[in-house]
C-alpha cells in the first residue's frame, strides 16, 4: 500500500519539511519529570536563540514579517510532564478531594530561556476509554508515569511554534479521581481548576507529591476538541473563567437537554447514566452517581428540569468572554445542528467574537475532510488570540460553508438572512394557501424511507405537502420551523416533520477512511503525526432530506411546564427543524412530510393519537435568502425574486 507517509516527509501547512531540519530529528529524547525540565539537559543552539530573542523582546518562534509563529523548536526533545491539579470536590465520597490528571507537552527551549507561552488545551473523558480522532489514539506514558504520546496532532504541530499543549482527564476519567456527572457542574469545574492552576490561582503536584507551579505559561488558554471535548469547551467558556481566551468547539453540544431529546421527545432512555459508565471509573461509588443521573433525567416526562438547566450552557452565554471558532457538520445527527445554531445565536447576542465553518459532513472533524486548510486556519486563529499576533484572521469572512462536496464558499454573515419566509399549506401542496383540514393518524411502524420515497402516494399516517418545481435556486440558511394549528384526540402526541428536496442528483452520502496517511507535523519515535485521510462519498438519488424535527405537542409552549392538550380543542404547535445551510437548485421540488411518532430516530413516550391540521393557519417557516443565491454548480450568483407576504397573500410563486 502506497501512502504519503512512506515519503518520510512532514507537511507543515503548505511547506514540506524533511526530518532533521530545524524542527528537530525523529529521535526522541527521554524527558524526566519536572515543571521546567532538568538542568542536566545540554544547551542547544535553539536554547541560545531563544534566550537572545527573549532578551530582544521577540520570541524566536514569532516572525514579525508574516505575523505568524514558526516551527523553530525541537518537538522530539520537548518537555513532557504529568501533574495532578487539586480541587475542592469529593465526587466519589471517599473523604479525599478529587485530583485532575493533566499531561503537558511544551518546548524545552522556551523553558530554558524563561519565555512564558500560551496553552492549547483539550479536556476529554476519552483519553483512556475510547481514544481520540479517526485512529482512536489514546495517551501513553513512560515507565515513570510521564506523558509519552499525546493523541491527535495538536502537540506535534503547535509545540514547535511556541505553544504548550495540555491534555486534561476530566473528573472521574482516566488518571483523574472522582466520578463524572456527564456535562454537569463537577466536570466543568474540574477543567476550570486546571485553568486556575495555569493562572496561579490553584495548586498542583507531581506524581511523587511535590508541589508544582505553572511558571512556564502566561496563563492564556485556548480550548479545542470534538464532540464531548468541544462540549466541555462550551461549558467552561460559559463560566467566564479568567484566562480562557478562545475556544474551538467541533461538533459540540450546547445544551444536554437538546442532545438527549427534542422538545420533550426522548431520543433514547437512560442515556446519561450509560454515557457516564462508558467513559468513567467502574467503582461502586461512581455506579451510585450514575444511578442518580438516571433518577434525575426525567426520561419518562421529557421535561426540562433543574438537572438539565445545570447542563444548559446557552443560558449562561452572557458569561462567555472567550472568542469562539466553531465548526459543525450539516449532516450531523449525533450532535445535531440545532446545537451550533442556537449557540451561535446566543454568542452573537452577547457580542462574542466568533467564526464558523459548516461542512456537509456528519460527526466529523474538519481535520479529516479539509485538512490543510483547517490546520492553516486554526494556526492563524490561535496565533491571533493566544500569541497576540495581528494577522488577518478576524478580517476574513465570518462563515465558510461547503455547498457541494469539496466546494466551499465564504459569507460575511450566518445565517444568510435574519428573515424567515412563511410558506402556506394546502391539501397536498406547499406554497399555496389552503382551507379546511387534513388528518394524520399515528402509525409508529412507518419508516422514513416509506414516508419520503413516494411523495405523491397516499400513505396512511403521513401528510405530504409538495411545492411546484422551483423557478430559481434558493438558499435555505438557518433554522426552519413548522407551525401547525391542530386538534388532537389525546392529551399529547409527538409530531414529526421532515423537509425533503426532490429531484435526481448526485448527493453527499458520507465519508469513509482511506488507507492513505498524511503527516502534518514533526514526529517522535512515539508519535508519528501521520493520520489517515477520508474520502467523501456521493450517491445518485431522487431525493434528499434537508432537515428533520420532533416535538411533544404538550411541550410546545413550555419545555419545563408541559400543558396537556384538551382533546377536541384547537391549539398551535411549532415543530423546530434542524438548522441547515443548503442551496436547492432551480427545478427541484420541496416536500414537507408530517407524521406523528417516529420510532427510528426517537423513543416517544406517547403514541397512537390522531390530529386534524387546520390548513389556513398552518405553515412552513423557511429561512430563505431573498435576492442573490449562489448555486453549488454555478460560479456566478443567480438573481431570485421572492414574493413577500405583504406583496401577495400566498407564496405560490416562489415555490412554483
Amino acid at each position: 500500500m502506497t501512502t504519503v507517509r512512506a515519503r518520510v516527509t512532514i507537511l507543515v501547512s503548505s511547506t514540506v519539511l524533511c526530518l532533521g531540519t530545524a524542527t528537530g530529528t525523529a529521535t526522541a529524547a527521554r524527558i524526566p519529570d519536572g515543571p521546567d525540565a532538568p538542568s542536566a539537559a545540554a544547551p542547544t543552539v535553539a536554547d541560545d536563540a531563544a534566550a537572545t530573542s527573549a532578551a530582544a523582546g521577540v520570541p524566536p518562534h514569532v516572525d514579525p514579517r508574516t505575523r505568524s509563529t514558526q516551527p523553530v523548536y525541537d518537538y522530539a526533545g520537548a518537555i513532557r510532564e504529568s501533574v495532578y491539579v487539586d480541587t475542592t470536590m469529593d465526587t466519589d465520597s471517599d473523604g479525599a478531594d478529587d485530583v485532575i490528571a493533566v499531561d503537558i507537552v511544551r518546548p524545552r527551549e522556551t523553558a530554558a530561556a524563561g519565555l512564558q507561552i500560551p496553552v492549547i488545551m483539550d479536556a476529554s473523558p476519552y483519553y483512556s476509554c475510547c481514544g481520540r480522532g479517526n485512529e482512536s489514539e489514546k495517551k501513553t506514558y513512560d515507565e515513570s508515569g510521564a506523558i509519552q504520546k499525546m493523541p491527535l496532532y495538536y502537540d506535534n504541530y503547535f509545540v514547535p511554534r511556541g505553544y504548550a499543549v495540555v491534555g486534561v482527564d476530566i473528573v472521574g476519567t482516566s488518571r483523574s479521581t472522582g466520578c463524572g456527572d456527564v456535562g454537569g457542574k463537577d466536570e466543568i469545574d474540574s477543567v476550570v481548576a486546571v485553568i486556575d492552576w495555569l493562572n496561579g490561582r490553584n495548586t498542583a503536584r507531581t506524581g511523587d507529591g511535590q508541589p508544582v507551579k505553572a511558571t512556564w505559561t502566561n496563563g492564556s488558554v485556548g480550548m479545542i476538541g470534538k464532540s464531548y471535548d468541544g462540549t466541555l469547551a462550551n461549558g467552561v467558556a460559559a463560566t467566564g473563567v479568567r484566562g480562557l481566551k478562545t475556544i474551538v468547539p467541533i461538533s459540540a453540544i450546547s445544551s444536554w437537554y437538546d442532545y438527549s431529546r427534542s422538545g420533550g421527545v426522548p431520543y433514547s432512555v437512560d442515556y446519561m447514566p450509560w454515557l457516564g459508565g462508558y467513559v468513567g471509573h467502574d467503582t461502586p461509588a461512581c455506579d451510585a452517581v450514575r444511578a442518580d443521573l438516571g433518577e434525575q433525567d426525567d426520561d419518562e416526562t421529557g421535561d426540562y428540569t433543574a438537572f438539565w438547566a445545570e447542563r444548559d450552557y446557552l443560558k449562561d452565554a452572557r458569561n462567555v468572554k472567550a472568542s469562539v471558532f466553531l465548526t459543525h457538520g450539516l449532516s450531523d445527527y449525533n450532535v445535531q445542528t440545532n446545537h451550533f445554531a442556537q449557540w451561535w445565536d446566543a454568542l452573537g447576542k452577547n457580542k462574542v467574537p466568533r467564526k464558523i465553518w459548516l461542512g456537509l459532513e456528519d460527526h466529523v472533524d474538519p481535520f479529516e475532510f479539509r485538512r490543510d486548510e483547517w490546520v492553516d486556519e486554526l494556526h492563524k486563529w490561535f496565533d491571533y488570540w493566544l500569541q497576540g499576533l495581528q494577522n488577518n484572521v478576524m478580517r476574513e469572512p465570518v462563515a465558510t460553508v461547503e455547498t457541494a462536496p469539496d466546494v466551499w464558499k465564504n459569507y460575511n454573515t450566518w445565517p444568510a438572512s435574519p428573515k424567515t419566509v412563511p410558506v402556506p399549506l394546502a391539501a397536498g401542496k406547499l406554497g399555496a394557501s389552503g382551507k379546511g383540514t387534513v388528518t394524520v393518524t399515528d402509525d409508529p411502524t412507518l419508516t422514513e424511507d416509506t414516508i419520503v420515497a413516494t411523495p405523491s402516494d397516499v400513505i396512511a399516517g403521513r401528510q405530504m405537502f409538495l411545492s411546484a418545481p422551483l423557478p430559481a435556486a434558493i438558499r435555505v440558511s438557518g433554522t426552519p420551523t413548522v407551525t401547525l394549528r391542530i386538534k388532537a384526540d389525546s392529551p399529547t402526541t409527538p409530531i414529526t416533520a421532515r423537509l425533503v428536496e426532490y429531484g435526481q442528483a448526485e448527493r453527499y452520502s458520507g465519508v469513509r477512511r482511506t488507507g492513505v496517511e498524511t503527516c502534518v507535523a514533526p514526529q517522535s519515535q512515539y508519535d508519528d503525526a501521520c493520520y489517515f485521510t477520508v474520502q467523501k462519498l456521493t450517491e445518485d438519488s431522487d431525493h434528499g432530506i434537508v432537515s428533520r424535527g420532533w416535538i411533544d405537542a404538550a411541550h410546545s409552549a413550555s419545555l419545563s411546564k408541559p400543558q396537556p392538550l384538551t382533546p377536541g380543542t384547537w391549539t398551535t404547535v411549532t415543530v423546530p427543524l434542524r438548522a441547515q445551510d443548503q442551496v436547492i437548485p432551480k427545478g427541484r421540488v420541496l416536500g414537507l412530510a408530517v407524521t406523528l411518532s417516529d420510532t427510528e430516530w426517537t423513543t416517544p413516550n406517547d403514541t397512537g393519537a390522531s390530529i386534524d391540521i387546520d390548513l389556513a393557519n398552518s405553515r412552513l417557516n423557511l429561512p430563505m435568502t431573498v435576492g442573490k443565491v449562489a448555486a453549488p454548480t454555478k460560479a456566478e450568483p443567480i438573481e431570485v425574486r421572492i414574493t413577500t407576504p405583504s406583496e401577495r397573500p400566498d407564496l405560490h410563486d416562489p415555490l412554483r
